[in-house]
């Protein structure tokens, strides 16, 4: 079994134009003395790896405290991709999926620079995915994300953005994505990890 950290570290981690940082603030440190180290940390819902819930577009839609964690924890794909995701590239990277594995055809994970249009968020909407994840820190192009945002939020399709994939090859692995347990929250940040849990198998050793 291997396990894969797809997670931006959090106080490096990249920002939306407009968010928040993440700041660090030393409450008690053992190198200045004190008996003991504390640290407290601000952050928006949204720096670094993290999940979009539907409320972040959508007066009434789900919390990232109302999404089941059946749709955070399970198989998903991983497509590599570079550029604008088109129609056929969404309907191809589901065909992939399916072939390996029909759930993880439910969570596709792009690895690259690649900017989901809308044609291909219709696409993901319309064929039964539930969390969809990129590298970028927002789905859909980042001057203009809103129309991309609306389609796939709208189909509850959880967004995963910020994930890190350079290390992981295109294939089917096991997801854990759980979120922080914030109530009545737009999004949260999340330590999301795969696992292969047959990494010689994907090495072609037997």
């Amino acid at each position: 079994m291997k396990i894969y950290d797809i997670s931006q570290e959090v106080f490096g981690a990249q920002v939306y134009p407009g968010d928040p940082a993440p700041e660090k603030k030393i409450i008690s440190s053992m190198e200045e003395g004190k008996e003991y180290n504390l640290t407290a940390f601000s952050m928006c819902a949204h720096n670094g790896t993290h999940l979009d819930a539907p409320f972040h577009f959508f007066k009434d839609g789900k919390t990232i405290d109302e999404i089941s964690l059946d749709v955070l924890v399970g198989m998903a794909y991983v497509a590599e991709h570079q550029g604008l995701v088109l129609k056929d590239d969404a309907e191809r990277m589901i065909e992939q999926a399916k072939k390996i594995n029909t759930e993880a055809a439910g969570r596709i994970l792009i690895k690259g620079e690649a900017v989901v249009t809308a044609e291909a968020a219709s696409v993901f909407a319309d064929n039964g995915v539930v969390l969809l994840g990129n590298e970028s820190q927002t789905v859909g192009p980042e001057e203009e994300p809103m129309e991309v945002h609306l389609i796939l939020l709208g189909a509850d399709v959880v967004l995963l953005e910020g994930i890190r994939l350079a290390e992981v090859e295109e294939g089917a692995y096991m997801l854990n994505a759980a979120p922080l347990n914030l109530a009545g929250a737009d999004g949260s940040p999340c330590r999301a990890i795969l696992i292969d849990e047959m990494p010689a198998r994907r090495a072609g050793q037997f």
